[in-house]
């Protein structure tokens, strides 16, 4: 039985040979089960489904033992599935029952308006034209940026905002949507770049004029714009690896300790680092942009999901550089976060407190760049929706992640390493 994915992708390109639109993907009655990996032979398995899928589709991987997983299984593997967790004595727990509803229910049911605010997850267009228009609203403040392009020729772009464009301020950057699937995180990084420059409150208004804040809300491009024509459940870039696998994944494929660990050689997994490093046009173009910059001080990466605020590294299981203050300040950080609507994060290095994974862009800039301040965050959920978190928690996951941003920041600068 061929792979779901890899069959769809093939019937598309005989259809786009032949004109025709494709539809999109869809997972009527597929169920997402979260698993516990107990042992080195469950471990292993699903080292082997993610290399040789055959129908299922591993959407939360472990790395380590004694980590949860989560799994699509389709409806024609039900019964094998249930044959597999006897079989190697696998705890799960089934997290939905109908992946397709889920996915419907994703956005508000209401009819689209012209207006964009944040009651609804944005189209990449939506996203880059909101992203001008603010550049039209506020043109004393800040400057439209393009930090690299595609495979597939889209810009990738973002915002430099600097109030009076007071040049030698130290910069903050925040990266959203290296892995396309992951909506929240584009989301919250423009609701945010909103609140920097609209709000009233005293405590932004002052971190909002000592810095220079680089936002780029959509690193890769091409993905994001595949989970909305094609494939809401993609993660990597675009890029052809072969006739029926595409893509790279941009996390795994920085110039750092490269395919170390947390990832693949074989082009059809979902973890796949690139055929080397900088393989993919955007990581290789976004790091350059991120090298030049000559006063970065501060960096957010935004993933989704599992409430996880990260620490560098995740290539090794060491605790280095300025990690206990870090963890200090991140966990006021989660103090601030909590605070609101009692959402509850875990703070840790990458590697211990989620898994191994090399090749990330905040391993890079804290070991090539040596930036002091650099954090990664995985948004909510703790796995109810995972990846399609309702567009109703757009606003909460934003207004609570702020909240710690700027501990974060007001903390840094208490300690002086910013």
């Amino acid at each position: 039985m061929m792979e779901h994915g890899k069959f769809w992708i093939f019937s598309c390109l005989v259809l786009n040979l032949l004109s025709v639109n494709c539809e999109k993907a869809r997972y009527d009655n597929y169920r997402v089960y979260e698993i516990l990996v107990e042992n080195q032979e469950q471990l292993d398995l699903l080292k082997h489904i993610d290399d040789y899928p055959d129908g299922y589709r591993i959407i939360e991987f472990p790395g380590t033992i004694d980590k949860d997983a989560q799994i699509i299984v389709p409806p024609h593997k039900f019964g094998e599935f249930s044959e597999v967790l006897q079989k190697f004595q696998i705890k799960s727990r089934l997290m939905i029952t109908n992946l397709q509803e889920v996915l419907d229910n994703e956005q508000p049911k209401l009819q689209r308006t012209s207006v964009l605010d944040w009651t609804r997850y944005w189209e990449l267009l939506e996203i880059h034209n909101w992203l001008k228009q603010l550049v039209i609203a506020h043109p004393n403040d800040t400057e439209l940026i393009k930090v690299g392009e595609s495979y597939e020729g889209r810009d990738i772009i973002g915002i430099k905002f600097n109030i009076g464009k007071v040049s030698g301020k130290k910069q903050v950057i925040f990266e959203g949507t290296m892995h396309s699937r992951e909506w929240i995180s584009g989301a919250t990084v423009t609701w945010m770049l909103n609140e920097l420059i609209t709000s009233e409150d005293p405590d932004i208004k002052e971190l909002a004029a000592t810095y220079e804040w680089i936002v780029i809300p959509v690193v890769n491009v091409d993905g994001y714009e595949f989970t909305w024509k094609s494939d809401r459940l993609w993660r990597k870039t675009r890029r052809p690896s072969n006739l029926l696998c595409f893509g790279a994944d941009p996390n795994r494929n920085w110039d750092n300790f490269f395919n170390q660990g947390g990832s693949s050689m074989n082009p059809c997994s979902d973890l796949y680092a690139g055929a080397f490093p900088f393989s993919e046009p955007e990581t290789k173009q976004y790091s350059d942009f991120v090298a030049a910059l000559p006063n970065l001080s501060a960096y957010f990466s935004f993933h989704a999901f599992s409430q996880l605020l990260m620490l560098p590294y995740g290539y090794t299981h060491e605790l280095l550089d300025n990690y206990d203050e870090l963890y200090e300040i991140g966990l006021k950080a989660l103090d601030s976060l909590k605070s609101r609507f009692g959402t509850e994060y875990r703070i840790g290095s990458i590697a211990n407190i989620i898994y191994v994974a090399s090749g990330s862009s905040l391993d890079w800039v804290k070991y090539n760049l040596h930036t002091n301040v650099t954090y990664a965050y995985e948004l909510r959920d703790l796995g109810r929706y995972g990846f399609v978190l309702p567009a109703s928690q757009i606003i909460d996951t934003s207004l609570e992640t702020f909240d710690s941003i700027v501990t974060i920041m007001k903390e840094s600068e208490k300690k002086g390493i910013i």
